[in-house]
């Protein structure tokens, strides 16, 4: 036992509340929010076994950011530990697990102290030790010390988390208490909508605005706010509602309450949930089965069975099944049935002798899943948010076993790092692990994530094998919180780089085997990852966070005919998807429609959401910091700028405003002027505009059909007045005269009391409205003209100076970084935002939440990243045997706050025809002689029966059956390579060994047929 690494575990009252770092936690934060993680940050954590699933568990959850965790596991470190336990090392061995681990774990973060509970080797944990902790989590465990210790956690309300991975096979129990109050079982926000109509009778029918759906649920609760005349309704107690239809639900009895006349909000209230346990004792009796796939109806019970037989063998025998031994299969199978008594018929005997074949099996892939489920259920027992797993889950990925299953030979330790992964898949096929190579897109969350399971797994590590990785980003603190890899002396490092070096220092046969790119994919990089750079790989993984790329590297693998595994997250959400040539659909084949965007006059002039005002700031903030000093720079840089501007300009109006403004009208020579230009944008934004909006609709307005204007999703503004005294209206000036100096290089200030001197002597001058403003209602009228007073085009442009008596002269032009908490850009777009909410009574948000939405910062937490991950890897198993049937795959969805498990096969590539030839996406006819058009043409004729009408490549339409008979007659002769570089007027480049051309064809009924492009080798 290492002294100097034991700590005293600490206790349950050393629950300091510490400030949660924002920059770190940022996108987790999206995911739990403050509260939960408050909750976690007072949470001690102790976790029983290190070796790969606790490793996984634990590095979840210092990520995550609970108040401590202790490691118990005193037992040496073996070479076998090295295959899924990445933060061991080979000088490790014989080290006790928890000390070699503590060192790089609590390297993860720095808020998070990691103690060792120290113990020596061949003794296990007592119950003295499990005390004073929050959570208990044990792995690799007997159901006989999990019953000891949950006897005792479930006694004295302390939530239990028992889990255990053999081979392919994963369980995990939970115990969180006889009552454990889950405060939010969805975590999804709170649905909200306008309301048009509440019926005062018993049933009290509510119904809402028609242009959304409610969304609500029978069960529900919901309160309501702005309801005029059934004012009592306004921050009610939250009343329970049955759903009638998509636009009405019932709120119960409203007799008693006043007459309804009209507006009103409804807004969801989510209400705590208590949840009762069963200790182990009685719910391996009367088991609550989780289900992660419903294909696999029967597996629950058996593995329940296998699982107890398992623990059985391993206390009389003091060692698991050996892999693939008949006689120790037989004999958990007897004690299965023994366990299962009168249901022993129904038990599974293929998935009991798997369970013992795989027994001493550890691999990475299943615990990335189960330890990231586990860390997660941790986490909802640290915060009380999310729905906790109820009770038992078991999870077997059976299918990514080889089609040719090892022997018992093939599957005997070889004292190497790799054997608890050979106990399940043996060395020939180990063999071709190592053999692998792989091309990784992306080195995030995701990407570290599937780096570290290759690592783990062997992928690439032998002769032959490569990964190549790629991704353009640089290191930031956010990324820290998920992107394991990455430690705080990385930050500004290339993310590729970064993470080769750390998995190659994890398993050291990948020293050499990792090149790493810092070249994005797309068609400006096809000189790198061409053909001969698809050919060098056995296939492509998608760790990326945009579509757009996504669906290039889609196009890519069906060209390069590579299978390709795609996936995501989204906070709690996850989703997998397996693309196989010649088997499956690909990515782009089917795909989610597209966001619903908010209508212009609805931000431009009528706000109703929080998320209205946000947007219309982000377009201020572009209006006032990017777009003019642009414009600037084009005009003094290009000497046609102000022609183009005036001859094909659909903006020159404002691009000749922003020009003489920012040039002439606001050019400010010092920080106090860019004070004072700050003042006045409050004053034209928050008060002006919103009196000239009143003049030309006022309050009282009313509709053709004699309905007031201002009703429904309309709300009426009202200006505001200047106060230098409130924090908002302060702040706005701070962040604007700052983003203003930033564009002519002058040097900012953020001393309220030099913002106030200056903003309270300023001569605000009086507002007149003008009234011939035409106001845009609808997105069928006229775009608003957002400029005002003297815009003749000439005047304006006599008044600009000269480009040449400003050489050299230029503005800086903003570039949005949302994750500079000292640039003031979230400032300036939190401050304008509320001040436009404040117009309208709209409810303001936080800074947080609209760096969020102005950000577009997607959710993440490590937990559903590992998960997904693993995955994933069980799906490369699959793709390394070459599995050819559809039914061999997995697309996969889950969301880890429900908890739920989705599982199905891939669709398969749709089929199409002509003729009596069917072909896929996947097929293509192929010419390598490059050759003439008119042969090309002949030949569709000759072998297809089909008259070709159109010939294309890319955007270049080559020939056409109506092209002019001389142009026809020019290019008929012309070689396919040649014919395109003559029509696109550019040379094929080098690098670009084939070319695609698409034809249009007619059958011989004269019907339109569609068939595959055409790949000609040039």
């Amino acid at each position: 036992m290492a002294s100097s690494d034991v700590k005293s575990p600490p206790t349950a009252m050393d629950t300091d509340e510490a400030q949660i770092d924002e920059g770190l936690y940022s996108r987790q934060l999206y995911v739990l929010g403050h509260e939960a993680m408050k909750r976690m940050a007072s949470s001690n954590v102790l976790i029983i076994g290190l070796r790969g699933l606790g490793a996984e568990i634990a590095k979840n959850l210092v990520l995550a950011g609970v108040k401590s965790v202790t490691l118990y596991d005193p037992e040496p470190v073996r070479i076998q530990d090295l295959g899924t336990q990445f933060f061991l090392r080979k000088e490790d061995l014989e080290k006790p697990r928890a000390e070699a681990t503590l060192p790089r774990l609590a390297e993860l973060n720095a808020y998070v102290p990691v103690h060792n509970a120290g113990g020596n080797a061949g003794q296990e944990i007592s119950l003295d030790l499990v005390k004073n902790y929050q959570v208990i989590v044990l792995t690799e465990a007997t159901i006989s010390k999990q019953l000891e210790i949950n006897d005792w956690t479930h006694k004295n309300a302390i939530p239990f988390i028992a889990a255990n991975t053999n081979g392919l096979f994963g369980s995990v129990f939970n115990d969180f208490g006889p009552k454990f109050t889950c405060v939010d079982p969805t975590g999804e926000s709170p649905l909200t909508g306008m309301i048009v109509q509440v019926e005062k009778d018993s049933e009290g029918l509510v119904t809402c605005l028609d242009e959304t759906r409610h969304g609500l649920e029978d069960g529900d609760f919901v309160t309501f706010s702005e309801v005029k005349g059934m004012e009592s309704l306004n921050g009610c107690q939250p009343r329970k509602i049955t759903v009638k239809g998509p636009y009405t639900f019932a709120i119960g009895d409203t007799t008693n309450l006043e007459d309804y006349i009209s507006g009103g909000i409804f807004t969801q209230v989510k209400m705590p949930k208590v949840i009762k346990f069963k200790p182990l004792r009685d719910s391996l009796k009367e088991p609550e089965y989780f289900i992660t796939d419903f294909a696999k109806w029967d597996r629950p019970d058996t593995l329940h069975a296998g699982y107890q037989a398992l623990s059985t063998f391993r206390e009389a025998n003091q060692r698991l099944p050996r892999p693939r031994n008949a006689a120790d299969a037989a004999e958990i199978v007897s004690l299965a049935k023994k366990i299962a008594g009168t249901a022993a018929e129904e038990l599974n005997i293929k998935v009991l002798e798997e369970l013992a074949y795989q027994a001493t099996g550890d691999i990475s892939p299943i615990i990335a899943v189960i330890g990231g489920f586990v860390a997660q259920e941790v986490l909802k027992a640290c915060s009380a948010k999310f729905h906790p797993m109820v009770q038992h889950m078991y999870f077997d990925s059976l299918e990514s076993l080889p089609a040719q299953l090892p022997t018992e030979a093939d599957t005997a330790p070889t004292d190497s790092r790799y054997d608890g992964q050979i106990a399940v898949f043996g060395k020939a096929f180990q063999e071709k692990i190592a053999r692998h190579r792989q091309f990784l897109v992306g080195a995030g969350a995701i990407g570290c994530e599937m780096l570290k399971n290759w690592s783990m797994m062997g992928v690439a590590s032998g002769e032959g094998g490569v990964i190549h990785v790629t991704d353009l980003d640089t290191i930031e603190k956010s990324n820290l919180n998920r992107q394991f890899l990455f430690r705080p002396k990385d930050l500004g490092k290339f993310k590729s780089e970064t993470a080769a070096t750390a998995v190659a220092d994890m398993n050291p046969d990948l020293a050499h085997k990792i090149i790493s790119h810092q070249e994005a994919v797309g068609g400006e990089t096809e000189n790198i990852y061409g053909e001969e750079f698809f050919d060098s790989v056995d296939g492509v993984t998608n760790a990326l966070d945009n579509v757009k790329a996504r669906l290039y590297m889609d196009q890519r693998c069906v060209f390069f005919k590579k299978p390709l595994l795609e996936s995501g997250t989204l906070g709690t959400k996850g989703n997998t998807q397996v693309i196989v040539p010649d088997v499956t659909e690909s990515y782009s084949s089917s795909q989610d429609p597209p966001e619903k965007e908010t209508p212009s006059c609805t931000v431009k002039n009528f706000p109703n959401a929080i998320q209205h005002t946000i947007e219309w700031s982000r377009q201020q903030f572009n209006t006032h910091f990017v777009r003019p000093a642009e414009t600037v720079n084009s005009y003094l840089s290009d000497p046609n700028f102000l022609e183009a501007a005036l001859k094909y300009g659909s903006s020159q109006t404002e691009q000749l405003l922003f020009i003489r403004d920012y040039l002439v009208t606001n050019k400010p020579l010092t920080f106090e002027e860019c004070i004072v230009w700050a003042r006045m944008q409050f004053e034209q934004y928050y008060v002006n505009e919103i009196k000239q909006l009143l003049f030309s609709l006022p309050k009282d307005a009313v509709t053709s059909t004699g309905q007031p204007f201002w009703s429904g999703p309309k709300r009426a503004p009202d200006p505001l007045t200047f106060d230098s005294s409130n924090p908002v209206h302060l702040d706005y000036i701070i962040a604007a005269a700052n983003l203003h100096a930033f564009n002519y290089g002058l040097r900012g200030d953020t001393d309220p009391a030099l913002f106030k001197r200056i903003v309270d002597a300023v001569i605000v001058p009086e507002f007149t409205p003008r009234s011939n403003v035409k106001i845009q209602i609808s997105e069928t009228d006229a775009p608003q003209d957002s400029t005002s007073g003297n815009t003749d085009v000439g005047s304006i442009v006599a008044s600009l100076p000269a480009p040449a008596t400003l050489a050299g002269y230029r503005l800086n032009p903003v570039e949005f970084e949302k994750d500079d908490d000292t640039n003031h850009h979230i400032d300036f777009i939190t401050a304008a935002s509320n001040l436009r909410a404040m117009n309208y009574n709209i409810t303001i948000a936080d800074r947080h939440t609209t760096k969020q939405i102005a950000g577009k910062i997607i959710p993440a937490i490590a937990t559903t990243t590992a998960l997904v991950t693993g995955l994933v890897c069980l799906e490369l198993y699959k793709i390394i045997d070459e599995k050819r049937k559809l039914d061999d795959y997995k697309n996969g969805f889950v969301n880890l706050a429900l908890p739920f498990f989705g599982f199905s096969e891939p669709i398969a590539a749709p089929k199409k025809k002509y003729g009596e030839t069917e072909w896929t996406l996947w097929d293509r006819f192929e010419f390598k002689n490059d050759p003439t058009l008119k042969e090309l043409v002949a030949w569709f004729q000759d072998k297809h029966g089909l008259e070709i009408s159109m010939v294309s490549s890319g955007v270049s339409m080559l020939w056409s059956s109506f092209v002019a008979p001389k142009k026809s007659q020019e290019r008929l002769p012309m070689k396919m390579s040649a014919l395109i570089e003559s029509v696109s007027k550019k040379p094929i480049p080098a690098y670009q060994k084939s070319v695609i051309v698409e034809v249009m064809a007619n059958d011989e009924e004269g019907e339109d047929v569609e068939v595959p492009f055409i790949v000609i080798k040039v």
